[in-house]
């Protein structure tokens, strides 16, 4: 076993090969513990060279909406009134903290996405 650090791009396409190679490597063995090293370092790389950013909080509030196929007004218990839900998701007013309390418990989107600052309409 040679593993070492992934710190360039031929690293991290060499660490992708190797485990192409090691795929189908039984658990617990030596070729399944490699395997394992590899998936570990290649996931750190990947999240250190590649972030992702979370969705603003509007982008989250209609993924979670698509994902359980909510209707705007199945958000009246978490954000108010129809019209209350409706400035929200067209931005023309923010988030209070006691909505994304809501949103969190009631939805289960998560914290980070929700307190996030975005831009609201003119």
């Amino acid at each position: 076993m040679n593993i070492k650090p992934i710190k360039s791009e031929q690293d991290y396409r060499a660490a992708l090969a190797r485990i192409d190679e090691l795929w189908n490597a039984e658990p617990n063995t030596t070729a399944g513990d490699e395997l394992e090293v590899w998936v570990t370092l290649v996931t750190a790389y990947e999240e250190k060279e590649f972030p992702i950013d979370a969705p603003d909080p509007i982008e989250a509030i209609r993924f979670r909406m698509e994902q359980l196929d909510l209707a705007d007004k199945d958000l009246m218990p978490f954000l108010g009134t129809r019209s209350r839900v409706s400035e929200i998701l067209n931005r023309k007013r923010g988030l209070s903290i006691k909505m994304i309390r809501s949103l969190h418990v009631g939805l289960r989107i998560p914290l980070h996405c929700l307190i996030q600052d975005y831009p609201l309409a003119d």
